[in-house]
């Protein structure tokens, strides 16, 4: 079994940073002869997407050396997500959203014949069986039901576009409330979620 553990913020003690690795350890602890991948999305050089990205919808044999090299960045995380059991994105909200980090990330990702592609019916993702866990942490509340839920761009975004590419196994974690004295408390709430949701999945791979 594969875990992939992707952080994207760019400070290196920050909350979602502190609840992925908490993830990784229960993770370990239920698959112990399981492996790791980590991705740190702030230490990750990503191209911009220019015409060279046009190459993604050439055959295979059509692509030029200049063109493999510039799509071997998106190769590379591409095989990496597709190798993994298990997915956990640490994404905190930056402006009602998500990091550019996280963002170029996905640009490199979301790719014609490779994790998405098109049929009679539309497009279809090619990722799938896969679970993803997605951590957030949020300076207010945006919880269902509260006044602020218009402004959380950040989980309907994500949970589109992973579903876009196959992953439609998500499960949410927010760490709530992390700019207010409630701080500690969600932060602990998050991480009690982390070992059930853990140990949830472990118990649905025992019963396969």
């Amino acid at each position: 079994m594969k875990l992939l553990q992707i952080d994207s913020s760019a400070r290196t003690s920050s909350v979602t940073r502190r609840l992925t690795a908490k993830f990784a350890e229960e993770w370990r602890k239920n698959q112990p002869g399981g492996e790791v991948i980590q991705r740190d999305l702030s230490t990750t050089t990503f191209p911009q997407i220019t015409d060279d990205w046009n190459a993604t919808h050439l055959e295979d044999s059509k692509v030029t050396p200049a063109q493999r090299s510039y799509l071997s960045t998106s190769d590379e995380l591409i095989e990496e997500l597709g190798a993994a059991d298990t997915v956990v994105i640490g994404a905190p909200m930056y402006n009602f959203t998500i990091p550019s980090s996280l963002k170029a990330w996905i640009d490199q990702v979301v790719r014609l014949g490779k994790t998405v592609g098109y049929g009679p019916s539309g497009p279809q993702g090619l990722l799938a069986n896969k679970k993803v866990v997605v951590i957030t942490s949020r300076g207010g509340d945006y919880e269902k039901g509260t006044p602020k839920q218009a402004f959380d761009f950040q989980e309907p975004y994500l949970r589109h576009i992973l579903g876009f590419i196959g992953l439609t196994d998500v499960t949410f974690v927010h760490a709530e409330k992390q700019a207010r004295e409630e701080a500690a408390v969600s932060f602990a709430a998050a991480a009690g979620r982390i070992g059930g949701i853990v140990n949830d999945q472990n118990r649905q791979v025992v019963a396969l």
